[in-house]
């Protein structure tokens, strides 16, 4: 638990999860269009159009475009999304017309592990693809959001588990093994701008594709971030030190994580 001092309204404490939702809503702009992906990726945009960006227009996988829950959805077939969009199409539709052409703004994606070029997997972890030792549950939608979005950002927690030298197997290409690799492999969306972590934020070198800590939350160390990564993580020489949650914020943000508990118990 991290808490910070308010002006005015004495001390307020929240989660390091909470910090990560709140920086990643911070990342979406009002008007985008956004791809959303379930966890915490609709967490920080369901947050965002709660907050600053009352017309960021959340589309989901299976095919509802301007979904505004009142409560995080379970799962892309969560009833709530289709009775609260501005519309419903097919999921080819929304891959052929919406994505693959390049009309959605940001891709928001998790992950369970990432490498320093911000490649994804989500499918096998250990052993091979036949026989892994962990099975995820796959790709999804995610390889052609990360493929054809015109930005992208990830949400993931970071630790040694998650941050690998190397994917033990590629779901999503973010720069491939470095400059040059999206536009061989023909991918048409500008790829990753953010890892959005639970100790601060990631971008790439706009030389090297590397991905290099721009920013750590309060109380958060440089040393921290390097210990709970598994490759040599680049460091900026004067990293933000990225605001914490506002109170409207928070009460946002557990505003829906409490109406979700209600309605679903």
């Amino acid at each position: 638990m991290t808490s910070v001092e308010q002006a005015g309204i004495g001390e307020v404490a929240y989660t390091a999860d909470e910090m990560m939702t709140v920086s990643a809503a911070r990342a979406l702009r009002d008007g985008m269009t956004c791809f959303v992906g379930i966890g915490l990726p609709s967490s920080a945009a369901n947050l965002a159009r709660a907050t600053h960006a009352p017309s960021l227009v959340l589309i989901y996988e299976s095919g509802t475009i301007g979904a505004k829950p009142a409560q995080l959805p379970l799962s892309i077939g969560d009833g709530i999304l289709a009775e609260t969009a501005d519309a419903v199409v097919s999921v080819p539709e929304i891959f052929n017309y919406w994505l693959q052409p390049g009309r959605i703004d940001v891709g928001f994606l998790g992950a369970a592990q990432i490498d320093k070029f911000s490649n994804i997997n989500t499918t096998v972890v250990g052993g091979d693809y036949r026989n892994p030792k962990v099975r995820l549950p796959g790709a999804g939608g995610a390889p052609e959001i990360a493929a054809s979005c015109r930005e992208v950002i990830v949400v993931v927690r970071q630790s040694h588990r998650s941050f690998v030298e190397r994917v033990d197997f590629v779901t999503s290409v973010g720069y491939g093994s470095g400059p040059g690799d999206r536009e061989r492999l023909g991918l048409t969306g500008a790829g990753p701008k953010k890892i959005i972590t639970d100790l601060g934020v990631l971008e790439p070198d706009p030389e090297t594709c590397e991905f290099t800590m721009t920013g750590l939350y309060p109380g958060v160390s440089a040393s921290a971030a390097k210990e709970r990564t598994g490759w040599d993580l680049a460091i900026a020489a004067d990293p933000e030190i990225i605001a914490a949650p506002t109170l409207a914020e928070l009460d946002a943000l557990r505003r829906f994580q409490g109406t979700q508990s209600r309605s679903h118990q």
